[in-house]
């Protein structure tokens, strides 16, 4: 029976839809002010950015919104609701996008509150309790997207966000028509575990015939749920799918700022430890630095541990 793992950590929140013996589903929420995803607010046209995109502003932040109610000014303000999140990209950050909206301001449902929209079943975990997130698969799946690497019976695939599209590339021996088939079911599950949203490249191997490239795209459409859309695998084995993409997947936001994510992921384990407490840690001058650049999580690691922990480069 699949349920949602959940753990209201330090700085983020953290679920897991697990099923049939593996997590199937991960998702990250990280704490601050970023614009969500249902997220409704008012807001003024600051900017025309380009043809039909007008940037707006508000105390929640900026975004851009392509579809400007006719008639209304720069400088005019109007309600929006959030389409899509920020995207994080090399050297930038993609802004939120908004569209007009009839409803009444409102917060964006939180990670939590989409678990349980989803109509399973919901376990909450806590520090002091056996790491069932570990114990699923978590620390494999952040791995994963981090190094982008995975495996699966018979190869192995290699995952890359682009600012363009996030590619897949199939690698493996034997027999090519088995292993892509093969492969098309695991990067399915890899978009679906991974969050992979917009456009996605998968490079399969060659494949001689038109009967073994469709039953690489029947494959694919039996093991990725709707709604997407794809192209046919094309005579150098590539295949293109359009999902989409309400916010960063998990490998953009985990590798969007490594040392956030290595000091969240310190101050998992650490409010996890037994006693007695250790204190002071040596670890990374980066983390060390961020970590002292936020004490409210420290302070929270504390609470938590049942004693201050300092971290030293």
């Amino acid at each position: 029976m699949a349920e949602w793992l959940y753990e209201a950590g330090i700085g983020e929140a953290r679920a897991a839809l697990f099923a049939h013996g593996r997590i199937v589903a991960a998702r990250i929420e990280r704490d601050g002010g970023a614009l969500r995803i249902g997220q409704v607010f008012r807001a003024r046209l600051v900017e025309r950015v380009s043809a039909g995109l007008v940037r707006v502003e508000a105390a929640e932040g900026a975004a851009v919104l392509d579809r400007v109610p006719p008639g209304l000014p720069l400088g005019a303000m109007l309600t929006v609701a959030v389409v899509r999140e920020a995207i994080p990209e090399p050297g930038r950050v993609k802004l939120a996008r908004v569209t007009p909206s009839d409803a009444p301001p409102a917060p964006a449902p939180d990670l939590l509150a989409t678990c349980h929209a989803s109509g399973l079943g919901v376990r909450m975990l806590r520090p002091h309790e056996p790491d069932a997130l570990e114990a699923a698969g978590w620390s494999e799946v952040i791995d994963e997207a981090l190094t982008g690497e995975m495996a699966f019976a018979g190869g192995a695939l290699r995952m890359a966000p682009t600012p363009a599209m996030t590619l897949f590339d199939v690698d493996g021996p034997g027999d090519p028509a088995r292993l892509a088939v093969a492969a098309a079911g695991a990067v399915a599950g890899a978009i679906v575990r991974h969050d992979v949203g917009g456009s996605i490249g998968i490079d399969f191997p060659t494949l001689a015939g038109k009967a073994a490239r469709q039953a690489v795209a029947a494959a694919i459409d039996d093991a990725l749920p709707l709604p997407f859309e794809r192209t046919a695998v094309n005579g150098f084995g590539f295949l293109q799918i359009v999902r989409p993409r309400p916010r960063a997947s998990l490998p953009e936001l985990l590798r969007a700022d490594p040392v956030a994510t290595a000091a969240l992921a310190m101050l998992r384990g650490a409010e996890r430890e037994p006693p007695p407490i250790r204190s002071p840690r040596r670890v990374d001058a980066g983390v060390a630095a961020w970590l002292a650049a936020r004490p409210a999580l420290l302070d929270e690691l504390a609470r938590r541990a049942g004693g201050r922990i300092d971290f030293v480069p």
